[in-house]
């Protein structure tokens, strides 16, 4: 691959700094929302010290996500500097939306009016109608599902102002002309975002569960709330569960193996075989670099791993090490190399011809251009077969992370990349903006607002168990293939002055996708069909992501849909796809063992840790656990 000049010499904001900006529109509290709307429901209002403990707390959300990606003269004034500001400040943006025209922003007043109007007569109805008791109002959110969103007309009247709102801002960037499809998703994007900061949920004056919650604990969860917003903003990284209750290696990523093999850049796991019988070709995965490997070994139930080496398969384990400044030269070229380099040792630790192989997301987008040199340079027979987890090798229908390739949000990751490596917080505040509501705010409303204890959830722990990105890899996979998609133009790019042409592919391979993942999107996912010229068995999974590739059998969950035969697009192999229950893994079983059926015994370099199979240390190894 061309190498690329960007260096990360601009020092960035901390990342607790950026952390702090993901959550502004939080705003600033003070006291004047219940008594402007309704003065009936002071009553309603903690006493004045809880209120400046909040208001205290509020203050720490000023700066706001919005300004996440613009240059510090461009950021506007504070939006709110009280919660009896919020219909303005929602008035004000709504109507400085280009999108939104001066007929439409009357309308949109207009139609608030009437339903302001609709919702005050269901609070005017005798008690004994019991209309009062359960009033009927036109719009739901899960946000606002607690009763207590219902019983007092302010607040019914401030979640339903906002939903219509939010409802016909959406509908006027979906219908605006003279946009571009790429124009319309980054202002839908932008918009939503917007929206869900507003929302009144988020704010403790305009919330009655936390007002109600605040009463009831004497304020216990205000202070419960701040501590744990010093702690986040300290450690730059929004908590989404217990900590405590994990331990890499103990609990989560178990699956008994040995360290045999390492780099500057990876460690190479063996697992410990567990049947006497072993398929002759072992399995290499390489999960993606931008998340520990331990997605696919959290617990002995969901553990990939564990459960490939229970079906007889001789299993390694690439485990990246967290980019640090000792690795500010590694390049994308490299992540190609140590896969080949990874591929060569274990032909040659356990004398076999070839291995399988798994590249998961964009370890998957690597490992196809791996195998693309292979072929270019006639090693083609060193891997006997491939599977791809969620990987994208064209990026034109790619997912959300295309929102951040303009040149602005690569100047700001340039900037961001101090050292030689982008910090992995900022990646993950990037992903938590992708699903905001769930993984921004209603988190800050449970643990922070409502001061509810945190859930022990490995796939949680695991999704803040950051990793750093090398800098020049991240400028370069951003660039070359999401902005420009050069991957799929034959000698783009190169690996050490190898062109790449996947066309060239003729390895067996097995493609999977979510059909809900927003990620790598299953159009998307699809396109490595049109560039392999090998035999290819694709499989549409339920679910996404990662609940799409981690669905052990056992946990009867999904299902998943495949075709046989030729077809010339997803939507033509899903039109007569037979749906199977289940998990889809045994299905990738079969298909493994189809290309070569051999067996051998579980002895001498099978076993890792054996004098055939020198280790250096136990599994998960210490790169996994360096932070």
């Amino acid at each position: 691959m061309a190498k690329d000049t960007t260096s990360g010499d601009t020092p960035p904001q901390d990342a607790a700094d950026i952390f702090t900006e993901m959550l502004r529109i939080q705003g600033e509290a003070a006291r004047q929302m219940m008594q402007s709307i309704a003065p009936e429901a002071e009553a309603s209002v903690p006493d004045q010290s809880a209120i400046d403990a909040m208001g205290d707390a509020m203050m720490e959300f000023q700066k706001t996500w919005l300004q996440f990606c613009l240059p510090e003269e461009q950021r506007p004034a504070p939006m709110l500097t009280t919660p009896s500001n919020w219909l303005d400040a929602m008035r004000n943006w709504s109507a400085a939306m280009p999108m939104l025209d001066p007929v439409q922003q009357q309308k949109m007043w207009a139609d608030g009016v009437e339903l302001w109007q609709s919702v005050l007569s269901q609070y005017s109805a005798k008690p004994d109608d019991g209309d009062a008791a359960d009033p009927q109002l036109p719009r739901r959110d899960r946000r606002f599902a607690d009763k207590a969103w219902r019983e007092q007309p302010v607040f019914a009247l401030l979640h339903q102002t906002y939903l219509l709102i939010a409802e016909r801002l959406r509908e006027s960037v979906d219908t605006a002309e003279g946009l571009s499809d790429e124009e319309r998703k980054d202002l839908r994007f932008a918009t939503q975002n917007v929206l869900d900061a507003m929302s009144p949920a988020n704010f403790p004056l305009m919330n009655p569960v936390v007002l109600e919650r605040t009463m009831e604990t004497g304020g216990d969860n205000i202070m419960k709330g701040l501590e744990r917003l010093s702690s986040d903003l300290e450690k730059g990284q929004l908590t989404h569960t217990d900590t405590s209750q994990f331990e890499v290696g103990g609990n989560i990523a178990a699956t008994p193996g040995k360290v045999i093999y390492e780099t500057e850049l990876f460690q190479l796991i063996q697992y410990t075989p567990t049947t006497p019988e072993l398929m002759e070709t072992p399995l290499v995965i390489f999960p993606p670099w931008i998340n520990r490997f331990y997605i696919l070994d959290l617990n002995a139930k969901k553990s990939f791993v564990k459960w490939a080496v229970d079906q007889g398969i001789t299993v390694l384990m690439v485990s990246w090490k967290s980019a640090d400044d000792s690795l500010a030269h590694i390049d994308w070229d490299d992540y190609f190399l140590a896969q080949m380099e990874a591929i060569d040792v274990v032909r040659d630790r356990l004398k076999v011809k070839s291995v399988h192989a798994i590249g998961y997301c964009v370890a998957g987008t690597t490992l196809a251009g791996t195998l693309a040199v292979q072929a270019k340079r006639g090693e083609a027979d060193k891997v006997k077969s491939a599977t791809f987890f969620t990987a994208q090798v064209d990026f034109t229908h790619a997912g959300d992370l295309k929102l951040f390739v303009d040149d602005g949000k690569l100047e700001f990751i340039r900037q961001a990349s101090k050292g030689g490596y982008l910090d992995g917080r900022y990646l993950a505040a990037t992903f938590n903006m992708l699903r905001g509501s769930d993984l921004i705010w209603n988190y800050v409303v449970n643990h922070y607002l409502l001061g509810e204890e945190y859930p022990a959830f490995d796939l949680l722990y695991w999704n803040g168990d950051v990793t750093n990105l090398p800098a020049k890899w991240h400028a370069a996979y951003l660039r070359d293939l999401y902005r420009d998609n050069l991957l799929v133009e034959p000698g783009a790019l190169t690996v050490e002055d190898t062109p790449i042409d996947l066309t060239e592919v003729k390895v067996p391979s097995y493609v999977q996708a979510g059909r809900e993942d927003h990620i790598a999107p299953p159009d998307s996912v699809w396109k490595i069909t049109e560039n392999f010229s090998g035999p290819i068995r694709f499989v549409l999974a339920g679910s996404g992501h990662i609940a799409g590739v981690v669905n052990p059998p056992d946990a009867k969950k999904y299902q998943y849909w495949t075709n046989e035969g030729e077809f010339d697009s997803l939507a033509s192999l899903v039109e007569g796809a037979t749906e199977h229950p289940g998990s889809w893994w045994p299905d990738w079983l079969e298909w493994l063992r189809a290309q070569d059926p051999k067996t051998v015994k579980a002895i001498g370099a099978r076993k890792p840790g054996s004098k055939a199979n020198p280790a250096i240390e136990d599994a998960p190894g210490r790169y996994v656990k360096a932070r």
